[in-house]
């Protein structure tokens, strides 16, 4: 006798089975809906911001797993990790001369764990590098970020050149696992570890998404000033949804993937 699917498990192959475009809607709405539930279940919406950077820390937890117990760097990209770096450590920088709270310790903390991860990578298991598989050049994601921070910066009271880089860093942000997703394109199958640091990557993309739109959305005169004016704004937004969208097509495959008790996830064609 065939035993018979659980609720879940029937959703799941429904989905499954549904063209490229009604699983795009299907996503939209889901994400439409779990905002409408943050926005009332959670009152102060900066705790999503908050939220963002731990699971981002978890995410970096399981690389530190991996390269310690494993000893291998296989499947990851140095250049995400640079990229990552670079962009922690402008955005430090601009945190300390512009505002200095909570975040500012929290991308210290993750700063120093991402520098711990590419001084392993890049000089203990530089044996076991994809290095051959991590060949998007870096200078293919920094130039249209730093040409794009000197277009389009924000218009506050700062000094140029700390606008410029707080813009740098947020573009910079938005782009900066490219690299990691080339290499996954082109392993097809990503293991464990590296799965869960990508799937953590995309949710706290999504919740630091969430936290910028419920924040404009509640109109807190605290953000919108501190934001400014002209185009900044909704370039800040577009980035934070560009990260999450980036990431979407991974974290479908990575639940599926668990759906099915599969340890491997593994990339059809065409995916990241």
């Amino acid at each position: 006798m065939r035993r018979a699917r659980n609720p879940v498990q029937t959703a799941v192959w429904w989905v499954k089975k549904q063209p490229p475009k009604v699983k795009t809607a299907l996503a939209v709405l889901t994400g439409i809906v779990v905002l409408v539930f943050l926005r009332f279940v959670i009152r102060d919406h900066d705790n999503l911001f908050v939220a963002a950077e731990f699971i981002h820390a978890v995410g970096i937890g399981c690389l530190i797993y991996k390269l310690m117990k494993e000893k291998t760097c296989a499947g990851l990209s140095l250049k995400s990790q640079e990229l990552t770096a670079i962009f922690l450590m402008v955005r430090l920088y601009c945190s300390v001369v512009m505002e200095f709270d909570i975040h500012t310790l929290l991308d210290f903390f993750t700063f120093l764990t991402t520098a711990w991860v590419i001084y392993m990578m890049r000089f203990k298991l530089k044996s076991t590098a994809s290095d051959d598989l991590d060949n998007l050049p870096i200078y293919y994601v920094l130039a249209p970020c730093a040409l794009l921070a000197v277009l389009i910066h924000p218009g506050t009271t700062h000094h140029i050149v700390n606008r410029v880089l707080w813009a740098f860093c947020v573009y910079l942000e938005a782009v900066s696992v490219m690299p990691q997703l080339r290499v996954m394109q082109n392993t097809r199958v990503v293991e464990p570890f590296t799965a869960h640091y990508v799937f953590a990557l995309g949710i706290a993309r999504f919740l630091s998404c969430a936290h910028w739109i419920l924040q404009v959305l509640d109109g807190h005169s605290f953000l919108l000033s501190a934001l400014g004016y002209g185009l900044w704004p909704g370039m800040v937004l577009l980035s934070e949804i560009v990260q999450t969208t980036i990431l979407a097509d991974f974290c479908y495959y990575y639940v599926k993937s668990v759906m099915d008790g599969q340890m491997m996830v593994r990339l059809p064609s065409g995916v990241v």
